[in-house]
């Protein structure tokens, strides 16, 4: 049998004069191998305002955050060089949505989850 990936994804509010909020649903757990998309929906600010980026970072238990990537408001990506090939970051306009997927998670890849507002 093998090991399972457990992640954990937590609520994050931010506060810049008016209230900003980037929720994420609780634990998410997934047979190494697998696949998993985590959301993060966003109120206070639209993810197509160029005045922002969002990010998405983990942090493993007992270790430093990691980034692993964003999504500008033009749309534009980036990723963590060694993380390009495992993560797929995605937004949806009209629900004011960002995703992450993750493909071939491993026990390495058990971590909290959070997004996060950049401005630029």
């Amino acid at each position: 049998m093998g090991a399972i990936v457990a992640l954990a994804a937590l609520l994050g509010t931010l506060s810049y004069g008016h209230c900003v909020e980037l929720t994420q649903p609780g634990s998410m757990v997934v047979t190494p191998g697998h696949s998993l998309t985590i959301s993060c929906k966003v109120s206070g600010y639209s993810l197509t305002d160029s005045s922002y980026c969002t990010h998405w970072i983990r942090q493993p238990a007992g270790k430093a955050l990691e980034w692993i990537g964003r999504v500008c408001g033009s749309g534009s990506t980036a990723y963590k060089d060694s993380l390009k090939n495992k993560f797929t970051i995605s937004r949806d306009t009209s629900s004011n949505t960002m995703s992450l997927q993750g493909s071939s998670l491993q026990t390495g890849d058990t971590a909290v989850y959070y997004c996060a507002r950049q401005s630029q």
